[in-house]
């Protein structure tokens, strides 16, 4: 499922900020985004923008170029999206109305309508390190799906509805690059998050797939599977854990012929023949008391491998190995860097 980046909201609900009286806090779903005051008031229709967006330069979003201005390879010039805190407000996005950007007929839009397309939003990425980025043998293959949770600011209604009562694994995230290596159907292959790459020498993916002897273990188990992961390790995302040496610390194994994800103890239970290192797992638990958004931020004040701060929690259904979904950590979100 693509991330809807830019997409029709009704807000929920206005705040005011304390010592403040030109700003107040708008909130959208789980989502709280710092506005201009009374420039909306409950039950509007609005356009909100998620956090790592990044707009195109246009005349509608020039008040963003003093603090939200970026320039990088590969994405152009534009105004990326971010965490930020005004007046001690977390702020997540950005709030438009539809009437600035789109005809009069998105009024009556349904909630939920992606509009990232049309109004030129994209999601940002920083340049990749060159040890990244390989030769590209192809896209990022079909048969295997990409590996990217809603948010629970997303998500939170779909909680309080039909997963209420599930038991949730839950994981630390950490933050590295996305992994996946597979089989399928005699093909084994090795991507970064968007591109099925060619193997190089130097490249960081193929580096640790080799490592493992990932091919000859795949095809020695003659399964159709997808081992879903993040690289960590030097060179990767400023390796914050400050680790050694790279690797890959796997978070799901989705199974190709079935398409769906491995159960968590079948996921446990391959990491373990293949001599691969899991994600920090936290604990099996039911979750029905947490109410609201600041229950899972809470719940995600933990430190991480070797950090004070964890990037955040994942959580993935028990009972649905394809219910999941991630809370970042604001912590982690204010002290990130481009």
């Amino acid at each position: 499922m693509t991330r809807a980046l830019a997409s029709i909201r009704t807000v929920a609900d206005t705040q005011p900020i304390e010592d403040a009286d030109r700003i107040e806090v708008v909130a959208i779903d789980g989502w709280k985004v710092v506005a201009r005051k009374d420039e909306f008031k409950t039950g509007d229709r609005c356009v909100y923008f998620e956090i790592d967006s990044f707009l195109p330069i246009q005349d509608e979003f020039e008040f963003l170029r003093k603090s939200c201005f970026r320039s990088v390879q590969g994405l152009g010039d534009g105004f990326r999206l971010r965490t930020i805190k005004l007046r001690k407000q977390i702020s997540q996005g950005l709030v438009m109305p539809i009437h600035d950007l789109l005809p009069a007929r998105y009024k009556s839009a349904p909630d939920g309508t992606d509009v990232t397309k049309m109004l030129g939003v994209v999601l940002w990425e920083p340049p990749i390190p060159t040890q990244l980025q390989g030769k590209v043998r192809g896209n990022y293959p079909s048969f295997i799906h990409k590996t990217d949770q809603d948010r629970i600011q997303n998500c939170l209604k779909d909680f309080r509805k039909d997963w209420i009562d599930h038991i949730f694994e839950t994981s630390v995230k950490l933050d590295g690059s996305s992994m996946t290596v597979f089989y399928n159907e005699g093909d084994f292959g090795v991507c970064s998050r968007n591109m099925d790459l060619a193997e190089t020498e130097g490249n960081s993916f193929w580096q640790v797939a080799n490592m493992h002897n990932l091919r000859a273990k795949l095809t020695d188990l003659g399964m159709n599977v997808a081992i879903q992961g993040e690289l960590m390790g030097p060179g990767v995302q400023g390796n914050r854990e400050n680790l050694k040496e790279i690797d890959m610390y796997v978070f799901d194994i989705y199974d190709i012929d079935n398409q769906r994800y491995m159960p968590a103890s079948a996921r446990m239970s391959l990491v373990h023949v293949l001599g691969l290192k899991h994600v920090p797992l936290i604990e099996q638990a039911i979750f029905s008391g947490f109410e609201d958004v600041g229950d899972f931020m809470r719940y995600t004040d933990r430190p991480s491998l070797h950090h004070s701060i964890a990037e955040g929690v994942v959580f993935k259904s028990i009972q649905d190995p394809d219910v999941s979904f991630k809370v970042i950590n604001d912590g982690f979100l204010l002290k990130e860097k481009d």
